[in-house]
């Protein structure tokens, strides 16, 4: 029976018959099947005619400010792609990448910025012909790059309040647009968002506090990228880090005392002294970002002057928690009223025993939480005082 998109002809009814009917005689003889009643049965397959191959090319010829940071695509129907030559007008070779099947290539390298570029292309069809392709264009002229630079640094452990926060070096007018270009990979996976603190400084921060042994992976693909206002990226950055063990500390201005956790077991709690009424330490999340064994404590760095009731103090075992000049350090000269007043210019005051118990288990990302300390609220922007944006607003983005 012949059939024809998928419906019986009325010439295939009359072929099955007579088939049929000489089927039915030359059983009644005792003759075997005839080569016409056999082809009649047997299904016919078709080959495709041969056909030359197209070549589809991105870039287009004569594309102009094409974005140095987006990949070149080259792919072949109907044949496969046999030779590949892109090059600049200097004739240095770009490298790329054929996929074994032979259907596409792509670039390896990135292109550079305002430049000029051939791509010759050509592939053999199913036909056996060879077919080429030619596309000359030009890459983006920026008006100026940007560097990226970001804390933590790579392979860094670091502590549960550490947020990933990135620096441009211009400002930043496609925020968008710099948020797509920074992948962030957390194992076990993690929620996050991005929140600007300026034009310049963007953060990446979970919900809440990190887990320990959390893995960070951060990938800035800003190389070619288009930051607005003719910015690009200078280079791409990769970075990794770990979180470690949770250690948050609770400096409390009312009972004068610091009790420190270690993923939530109690190992420590030591006497301090907080800042005076008249220069109270600030209530709120700390996060610590430095450490320093000795250092010179100048008040004239925020504004307060010597003949104003400032100082230039040296101290051992300071460890910074905000920007704004807060530390915990080791203050002798105020053991006396550590444990029952607060006489400090805002920074915690311990012991040298107790200040170098700390400096020594403390890290950089690691938490101290500030409470009735009779000051204000910590700034968000003072060190990375991240945790005092409520949640709401930080998936926001402050853009």
């Amino acid at each position: 029976m012949v059939v024809t998109g998928g419906r019986t002809t009325r010439r295939g009814l009359l072929v099955a018959a007579v088939a049929m009917t000489a089927a039915l005689a030359a059983a009644c003889s005792g003759g075997s099947p005839s080569a016409q009643q056999t082809s009649a049965n047997t299904p016919t397959t078709t080959t495709p005619p041969p056909k030359p191959v197209t070549l589809s090319v991105l870039p287009a010829d004569k594309a102009t400010d094409v974005p140095a940071g987006e990949p070149i695509a080259v792919a072949a129907a109907d044949g496969k792609i046999t030779q590949v030559a892109l090059a600049n007008a200097d004739g240095k070779a770009v490298a790329g990448q054929l996929t074994p099947d032979g259907l596409h290539w792509g670039n390896t390298e990135p292109l550079g910025y305002g430049k000029a570029y051939t791509l010759t292309v050509t592939g053999q069809g199913t036909d056996g012909k060879p077919v080429s392709r030619t596309s000359t264009f030009t890459t983006v002229t920026p008006r100026t790059l940007t560097a990226l630079s970001m804390n933590p640094l790579d392979g860094e452990t670091v502590g549960v309040g550490q947020p990933l926060a990135f620096y441009f070096d211009e400002k930043i007018a496609d925020k968008p647009a710099a948020e797509k270009a920074i992948q962030v990979t957390t194992t076990p996976k993690v929620d996050g968002a991005f929140y600007w603190f300026n034009d310049k400084e963007v953060h990446w921060r979970p919900k809440d506090f990190w887990a320990t042994g959390t893995k960070i992976t951060v990938k800035a693909a800003i190389y070619g990228k288009n930051l607005g206002n003719g910015i690009y990226g200078q280079e791409d950055v990769t970075s990794s880090a770990t979180i470690g063990d949770a250690v948050i500390s609770e400096a409390d201005g009312a009972t004068h005392q610091m009790t420190v956790k270690v993923n939530g077991q109690v190992v420590r709690t030591m006497p301090i002294s907080m800042g005076s009424p008249k220069h109270p330490s600030s209530d709120g999340i700390y996060v610590v970002t430095e450490k320093r064994d000795h250092m010179i404590m100048d008040s004239t760095t925020y504004g307060l002057a010597l003949d104003q009731g400032g100082y230039k103090t040296p101290v051992d075992w300071a460890t910074r928690i905000s920007n704004g000049g807060i530390f915990v350090h080791s203050a002798p000269w105020s053991v006396g009223q550590q444990g029952n007043s607060n006489v400090s210019h805002g920074c915690i005051n311990a012991s040298p025993e107790n200040a170098k118990w700390y400096f020594d288990l403390a890290k950089k990302g690691d938490i101290v939480i500030g409470t009735n300390t009779g000051g204000p609220q910590l700034d968000s922007w003072d060190g990375f005082g991240d945790w005092q944006v409520p949640w709401d607003q930080w998936v926001a983005g402050n853009r």
